[in-house]
């Protein structure tokens, strides 16, 4: 009984011993110094701090629909509690005379350009896509993103809105039901993030909450008028969903503007697509139903 109780003590003291250093590496990272770094707070998910930067310096238009930032240009980094600090990820939306100014900080300061891409067609201005990766201390990554996007014109300071929030005119609880999640407004845009069934992971490190790491389908709903919509996002899939999901969003009226990698070593290894349309809201939702049953996604 004596050995049993010096085990059991042993392994208190281990569990403790274990807990309390995770405690003082959550409680070591100084969180309002990126936030005044990066001159906005974080939106906060479980332990991910991720920080928004929409291009709402842009005027930007598709087919005639001028794009709201929430729709298609919102950049964002997102930072996840590590061993040795935390590691970044980000998608960062820039013009395309901003590509090479922005990447020179980004590998002067030691971060890696993960992807380089467009997600739309016909856009004008163009607007291209930059996907950033990094390890270390927050602060210091926080510090090499900044005078990276300085090099562009991403607006650095967050100017607080006195409009009132933008209402979304459409039958929302449809939407809902027909995706088979529950969105959220945001910024005149109605915004779903399905996940994956299996977990995804980068590094070794699994990348949850999968919505705020970037590795959620992401679907976007900007009403257009007469319950249309314009709808754009990504579907994040493995090889041999691709071609399933592209026929499905043809068949369904949906235009497939993009395909590429967001990652370099991921597991397993995924593709992202993204999409364009402008039209009936409830009929395209069906349409993206349908591509949706093709993947190994959640469902409510």
């Amino acid at each position: 009984m004596r050995n049993v109780l010096s085990a059991l003590i042993g392994i208190s003291a281990c569990f403790m011993a274990v807990n309390g250093s995770t405690y003082a590496q959550d409680q070591g990272v100084d969180w309002g110094e990126v936030d005044g770094i990066l001159g906005r707070k974080a939106a906060v998910a479980e332990d991910v701090h991720r920080y928004g930067f929409p291009r709402t310096d842009l005027t930007v238009t598709l087919d005639g629909v001028t794009i709201k930032p929430a729709l298609a240009l919102g950049g964002w980094v997102a930072f996840k509690r590590a061993h040795d600090g935390a590691m970044a990820m980000g998608d960062l939306v820039l013009l395309e005379s901003e590509i090479n100014p922005v990447m020179l900080k980004m590998i002067a300061g030691g971060l890696e350009i993960t992807a380089i891409h467009n997600h739309l067609l016909r856009a004008s201005p163009a607007t291209f896509y930059m996907h950033v990766a990094g390890h270390g201390d927050p602060a210091k990554l926080a510090t090499v993103l900044h005078d990276a996007l300085a090099e562009s014109k991403t607006p650095l300071q967050v100017t607080p809105s006195s409009n009132p929030p933008s209402a979304v005119d459409l039958d929302t609880a449809q939407l809902d039901q027909i995706i088979g999640a529950k969105g959220k407004t945001n910024g005149g845009v109605y915004q779903f993030n399905v996940p994956r069934r299996d977990p995804v992971s980068e590094g070794g490190m699994t990348l949850a909450p999968a919505g705020p790491m970037g590795v959620a389908i992401g679907i976007n709903f900007q009403p257009t008028g007469d319950g249309k919509a314009a709808i754009t996002g990504d579907f994040v899939l493995t090889g041999d969903e691709v071609n399933p999901v592209v026929a499905a969003l043809r068949t369904h009226g949906i235009e497939v503007t993009a395909l590429h990698s967001h990652m370099l070593d991921e597991q397993p290894r995924l593709f992202f697509m993204h999409f364009w349309a402008n039209d009936d809201a409830i009929k395209l939702a069906k349409g993206l139903r349908a591509a949706l049953d093709k993947t190994a996604s959640t469902k409510n």
